[in-house]
């Protein structure tokens, strides 16, 4: 339906990051077992395999995200911010070098320092240029709602009006039962990161968050996750919020939020990075509305190294035949109405939304 395309949930390790990642995971058993995987999706750490890869199709673009494991996940409070600052500086030059395909990025922080992360967005965003921060379902286990992470939130909300990034996490540490000491069978990927994601949702609406940052854009990754599915699981359910726990007073919490769970849950955003599923592509957007839903890839995590993600998502949207302006803002407008970008004419004579000078 359009031309361009401008993925906002693609994932990359800037080269000199990947590297050092390399170093720690000869300490690291975990990261170890992640790099053997990595090592064979090389258009994850090869830029030039990248490139070569994404331009197969024209118009395409990409707004970088770091990959998986969270930084805060590779070391401890003072050892972070410098890899924080690694990532994003690594970002940055890729962004400059071919800002025809990577018009922008999104920051890292290392979220168990919150200190560091605050200055961390300062820069990324004040001197780099990023677009928005990208932040992970828990902090190594700890929830987003504790009180110690809202200033990042709240800066990201009312200093930077811009989007934050939220990738779910968990390990197969995290048992399906309370009688085992791990997950099997992969469960805590499969249905796990759907799971932490509605979470993670949930803690955000029922803790107030977004009674005291109404403007907040939070993107959430895979397209909401389980709350599309489940509205009136949370629409009918929520109603009764309080009738199942004896012990909290729900009750109460309820008539504070002001209004219905529900609605909170719609001010999300989600990006289409749903496997190629059309059917869960509609589900969201009927669920979000045509403004809250971006074209999302999560290349380069498919059987094929990349490319299958990025083909089997234009093909699944394609094939909801969606009006063309609908399509246009799924493809490319909402995002840049979010990150504050505006057309521009790349090299290749090709539109390419750049951000704006402020």
């Amino acid at each position: 339906m359009t031309e361009r395309k401008l993925d906002i949930f693609p994932h990359i390790f800037p080269l000199e990051y990947f590297e050092r990642m390399k170093q720690i995971a000869e300490g690291n058993p975990g990261l170890a077992a992640a790099l053997k995987r990595w090592m064979h999706i090389p258009v994850l750490w090869d830029l030039e395999r990248r490139i070569k890869m994404m331009k197969r199709w024209p118009g395409y673009q990409q707004v970088l995200t770091l990959s998986m494991p969270a930084v805060e996940f590779l070391g401890s409070e003072h050892e972070t911010p410098a890899l924080a600052r690694l990532a994003n500086d690594g970002m940055h030059q890729i962004v400059q070098r071919h800002p025809e395909l990577f018009p922008c990025f999104v920051a890292s922080l290392p979220m168990n320092n919150v200190a560091a992360s605050l200055e961390e967005m300062d820069r990324a965003i004040g001197q780099l240029g990023a677009k928005g921060i990208q932040i992970f379902t828990n902090v190594n286990g700890r929830p987003l709602d504790e009180p110690e992470f809202f200033p990042i939130f709240e800066r990201m909300s009312k200093k930077y009006d811009l989007p934050i990034w939220v990738h779910p996490t968990r390990t197969a540490k995290w048992a399906d039962y309370p009688t085992e000491q791990k997950s099997k069978y992969e469960i805590w990927w499969l249905f796990g990161w759907p799971y932490e994601t509605s979470a993670c949702m949930a803690r955000i609406v029922f803790s107030g968050m977004l009674q005291k940052l109404p403007n907040m854009k939070v993107i959430t990754h895979h397209l909401g996750a389980m709350a599309p599915y489940f509205d009136k699981r949370i629409e009918l359910g929520m109603a009764q919020m309080g009738a199942r726990t004896p012990d909290e007073d729900y009750g109460a919490l309820l008539k504070k939020l002001g209004k219905p769970p529900l609605e909170y849950f719609k001010m999300f955003y989600g990006d289409t990075a749903v496997n190629g599923s059309a059917p869960a592509i509609r589900c969201g957007l009927d669920f979000f509305g045509p403004d809250r839903v971006l074209f999302g890839t999560d290349c380069p995590f498919d059987p094929e190294g990349g490319p299958m993600s990025i083909r089997e998502s234009i093909k699944a949207i394609d094939s909801l035949k969606l009006p063309a302006a609908v399509a246009r803002k799924v493809y490319f407008q909402n995002a840049m109405r979010m990150l504050d970008m505006k057309l521009a004419v790349s090299p290749g004579g090709k539109g390419a939304p750049k951000a704006r000078k402020k």
